[in-house]
């Protein structure tokens, strides 16, 4: 019985989805973003916020851009392409565009 209990256990932990999986876009920011970008700033590198102007400095003030430093990483940023989907880092992306234009108020 215990041995059936462990099976069911690990297929239910290995076929379910992540908790973020339903997330909203800001949901999936706060989880997996906020930690280094709280507020669109930078805890590690300060020139390397999410704010407007430090986006377009550093060449990444577009969607596409974005998504591109989601999914791969680079430097002291980790990529996202085995945490996140393609559509969960769309939306983020979209989500942190949006919010630099609000200036993250």
């Amino acid at each position: 019985m215990l041995k059936f209990i462990a099976i069911l256990l690990s297929a239910v932990l290995l076929f379910s989805s992540p908790a973020w999986a339903d997330e909203s876009p800001a949901q999936l920011f706060e989880l997996q973003c906020a930690g280094c970008h709280v507020n669109g700033g930078n805890i590690v590198r300060r020139g390397k916020t999410l704010k407007l102007k430090a986006l377009e400095k550093n060449g990444y003030a577009t969607v596409e851009a974005i998504v591109a430093i989601i999914t791969n990483g680079k430097g002291n940023m980790s990529a996202y392409k085995d945490r996140l989907n393609e559509s969960e880092i769309q939306s983020v992306a979209e989500y942190v565009l949006d919010r630099a234009h609000q200036n993250w108020n």
